[in-house]
């Protein structure tokens, strides 16, 4: 009988761990676009970005549009952000500028949506699924 216990509780101990494992690996693959570090360089805030391709997918060129909101959560501006390039499978990092708002006055940054998205010369869909979003910063990143 207690063998019987010892096998219950092992295989009890266990299911969470691999339901964790499935649901890992059903995951679908897509864009990660991480908010990695903000500075203020003369007259603007720039906005650093790690972004990962785990599409398996190579993309030529993506690029999307943004919100600014200040510290308020009030509109500042609506601008593009060319991603350039993104290789499947190797992270990137990418640099914008935002003329004449501090880092500090910084408070959201919303990707609105894609602008363009080109895969193997003609445009692609790849980019509209919503990427996976985070921030090593105080400022928000939101999709």
């Amino acid at each position: 009988m207690k063998f019987y216990r010892t096998v219950l509780a092992a295989i009890v101990c266990a299911l969470p761990i691999a339901a964790q494992a499935q649901s890992e690996s059903d995951a679908t693959p897509g864009l990660m676009v991480e908010l990695n570090a903000v500075q203020d360089v003369e007259g603007a805030c720039r906005l650093t970005f790690l972004v990962e391709n785990e599409t398996e997918t190579s993309i030529d060129a993506a690029s999307y549009q943004v919100v600014i909101f200040d510290a308020a959560g009030v509109f500042e501006r609506l601008t593009l952000f060319g991603f350039r390039e993104l290789p499947a499978g190797r992270p990137r990092v990418r640099q914008f500028d935002v003329r004449n708002i501090t880092c500090e006055n910084l408070g959201r940054v919303l990707i609105n949506g894609v602008s363009s998205c080109v895969v193997g010369g003609s445009e692609s869909n790849i980019c509209d699924q919503t990427p996976t979003l985070r921030s090593r910063t105080e400022v928000e990143l939101l999709g």
